[in-house]
């Protein structure tokens, strides 16, 4: 497991899915003054969002991290379609978690609450809209909260999804629980253990499996979520937990692995749901992570890979578009964090119209010159000499 840790437009760049001191970045340089807080890009898609927030515990199993802990306590975000578009926007994470996320990456200079004002387009607890809807469930990097995630889940919701956002407790930097109580990075005190990967993966599969369970009786609404089309989309440890979540419970029909090293074996007969994997170039057939080519042999379904030009490790979350307001810029030739959001977005939304919607989506099927960053794998990849 290689340890790649660096501060790259104001979140950790965590190249290999492990928690470790922060190195000099690669990727970005520093910023002569820091701006406002961010704005989020608004939705592309036809509805209004909402966004409610669930706190489920699991007292069938303690928690891993945790030993005096009892039961596995979650905190699940689910964004959605919403009947109104007016009301006050959710906040994008608590004063008390910028304060610890600024102070994890070791940002000089700006104000500990900054990334809490991030200006979000869901409005909070709003009334939701929509009859059986495909749900998706979101799991972010390790260390990092499912909030990096917002930028996405917004724009799903917008285009018809209900998206269940899962913070693992104790694997991120923080993790406000029932009550205000505050979960910090216990799980970063073990990332150099043996297998480490492998248990991460296997708890997160169980997290999803039980958040799945839950909802029917946590949410009032859950009856507008159509439970025979479930996807499951994580970045970094959360792609590769995606892998995992569909090995363990047949409910998630599809998945995407975005620049996560995968850990779950899949059986050597094979595995025939539909999975993409959308990632930097570090994952091209014959690059640093072989874990990719490896999984890539035993999906017999329907499968891509697509390699983003230009990417960086967190081009896939909602890190580039805090950069200025970290005082933090992009080095020259990684990609602009307003494009790495569309593409995002963009190719994640195809590959779930496909699957949960049954839509003809030509844009996985060849190269397209609205997309030229986007390269199909393996046939148009090639290591990086």
């Amino acid at each position: 497991m290689r340890h790649l840790l660096a501060v790259a437009a104001g979140l950790v760049v965590l190249a290999s899915s492990a928690c470790s001191a922060p190195t000099p970045p690669r990727s970005a340089v520093p910023s002569a003054t820091p701006s406002g807080p961010a704005t989020l890009p608004a939705p592309t898609g036809a509805r209004p969002v909402g966004t409610t927030v669930l706190y489920l515990k699991d007292t069938s199993r303690p928690d891993p991290w945790n030993l005096d802990a009892g039961a596995r306590e979650l905190k699940v975000t689910l964004w959605y379609p919403a009947a109104r578009r007016d009301g006050p926007k959710a906040p994008y994470m608590t004063a008390q978690e910028s304060r610890l996320a600024v102070r994890r990456y070791g940002v000089m200079g700006v104000p500990d609450d900054i990334l809490s004002r991030t200006r979000t387009n869901a409005v909070k607890d709003a009334e939701p809209a929509g009859r059986r809807l495909p749900l998706v469930v979101l799991s972010p990097g390790f260390t990092n909260p499912v909030s990096t995630l917002t930028s996405l889940a917004e724009d799903l919701a917008s285009r018809g999804y209900v998206v269940a956002g899962v913070d693992h407790t104790y694997e991120s930097y923080a993790t406000t629980l029932a009550g205000g109580r505050v979960a910090e990075c216990l799980a970063c005190d073990s990332d150099t253990d043996p297998g480490f990967g492998s248990g991460v993966v296997a708890g997160r599969a169980a997290d999803v499996s039980f958040v799945l369970d839950q909802l029917p009786a946590k949410w009032d609404d859950s009856h507008r979520i159509d439970r025979s089309r479930i996807a499951m989309v994580g970045q970094s440890m959360g792609g590769a937990s995606a892998v995992a979540a569909m090995v363990r419970d047949p409910r998630v029909r599809a998945g995407v692995d975005m620049d996560g090293t995968t850990y779950a074996r899949i059986p050597k007969k094979g595995f025939s749901r539909p999975f993409m994997f959308l990632g930097t170039p570090q994952h091209v057939p014959g690059g640093r992570d072989p874990s990719w080519e490896r999984d890539w042999k035993l999906l017999t379904g329907w499968k891509r890979w697509l390699v983003l030009t230009g990417a960086e490790h967190q081009s896939f979350t909602d890190g580039p578009l805090m950069a200025a307001t970290l005082g933090v810029r992009l080095a020259s030739g990684v990609l602009p964090a307003p494009r790495a959001a569309e593409l995002t977005r963009t190719y994640v939304a195809a590959f779930l119209d496909l699957h949960l919607k049954s839509r003809r989506q030509p844009l996985l099927d060849e190269p397209s010159p609205r997309h030229p960053e986007v390269k199909l794998c393996p046939a148009a990849c090639a290591a990086p000499r």
